[in-house]
């Protein structure tokens, strides 16, 4: 099994490159350049997956999608978030239905 410490360590290198020079660092690039630039570049990742998907090919697919998990781990950065506020959400959400789930955010 892959080792889902995996994110943790990424986020961990994100976040050491925020103070990174923006010539030397693609994340202090995309944090530099602020959230209009993640964002685009989420956008892009999500399309890159769309079309990979509708090529079938897996591989391809894999790949677009560590691209845009990737990035968004950047956004989260970006916020003060990392990836244990979203794991901790996927586990608020577990044993709930879609449908429930969904219609519990409209109430509150």
């Amino acid at each position: 099994m892959t080792d889902p410490a995996i994110l943790d360590r990424l986020a961990a290198t994100i976040e050491a490159r925020k103070s990174a020079d923006p010539s030397a660092s693609y994340v202090a690039r995309l944090l530099h350049e602020g959230e209009d630039k993640i964002l685009r570049k989420i956008a892009e990742e999500a399309v890159e997956i769309l079309l990979a998907s509708k090529d079938g090919d897996k591989q391809h697919i894999a790949r677009e999608t560590a691209d845009l998990w990737f990035h968004c781990l950047v956004l989260l950065a970006h916020h003060g978030l990392g990836p244990d506020d979203v794991l901790n959400e996927l586990l608020r959400r577990e044993g709930t239905s879609g449908i429930d789930e969904k219609a519990l955010r409209k109430m509150g």
